[in-house]
């Protein structure tokens, strides 16, 4: 797919996308300082990284949830911003190759196509492949009006990007919302990857959901394997995509390496 520039496109009240909205006018500068930890996702079928995840951190490497409890409704459009442009600009400079799945924030999205020309101009300066972005959503965000992620998830289609709907299962949307609009990727919530080995009832649901997911042509990640035991009950259902602990842990301003044994 050739991507498709957002400048070139109108908004619905016919004027041109480069005009703004009120939100990119509206919102106050960002004093929100982050970093960014990458965590690998492995293709096992050919024991290779597959994509890296953006993961916001303090500036000091502190938790995600210490940098999100200072979001709010009037900076939301902001950070969301700023988390896209310092996520291709930290992969660019680490000579990232593979996919890189960046987290955002819908409820900030004004108008898609207005909103995402940062990501454009970070892709364009710091010389990032607009096709090896993958933008998620988690589940578990509640989301104010779903045929507005459809129509964001759409555009973004339109524009070249890959999209993904992160944690499912555990959020507000499930099974409603893959009948609207069928992803790139599929990621399953961690919970119902944890000890799936000896679960039967999380056996029967991944199992449902990679069913699912194959005649819609929808690829399915596992996210939170921990245990070499998980990793082999997910091969076993055809699940090769796969990110967790058991292959490594996210790395500080660094692209976290997959140890050998990994993959034994």
């Amino acid at each position: 797919m050739i991507p498709i520039h957002p400048d070139s496109t109108r908004g619905n009240d016919g004027q041109e996308a480069t005009n703004g909205c009120n939100g990119c006018r509206d919102s106050p500068e960002l004093d929100i300082q982050f970093e960014y930890a990458y965590q690998p996702i492995v293709e096992f079928a050919t024991q290779s990284i597959y994509a890296y995840e953006a993961l916001v951190r303090g500036p000091q490497g502190e938790s995600a949830a210490s940098v999100l409890a200072q979001v709010n409704d009037t900076n939301r459009y902001r950070f969301d911003q700023a988390c896209r442009m310092k996520a291709v600009e930290g992969a660019s400079k680490l000579g990232m190759t593979q996919l890189l799945s960046i987290n955002f924030l819908p409820n900030a999205v004004y108008r898609p196509e207005v909103c995402i020309r940062s990501t454009f101009a970070a892709a364009r300066k710091f010389n990032f492949p607009i096709e090896n972005i993958i933008f998620e959503v988690t589940e578990g965000e509640r989301v104010q009006d779903r045929p507005h992620l459809v129509n964001i998830f759409k555009e973004y289609r339109r524009f070249g990007f890959q999209t993904a709907i992160d944690d499912f299962g555990a959020g507000y949307a499930g099974l409603n919302l893959l009948a609207e609009y069928q992803p790139d990727l599929i990621k399953i919530d961690m919970d119902l990857v944890r000890d799936i080995d000896t679960n039967v009832p999380r056996q029967a649901i991944v199992a449902g959901i990679a069913s699912i997911c194959k005649r819609l042509n929808i690829r399915v990640l596992a996210e939170g394997i921990e245990t070499r035991a998980e990793r082999d009950f997910l091969l076993g259902i055809g699940i090769t995509l796969m990110q967790g602990y058991w292959f490594a842990k996210p790395g500080f301003k660094e692209l976290a390496t997959i140890p050998e044994s990994a993959w034994c």
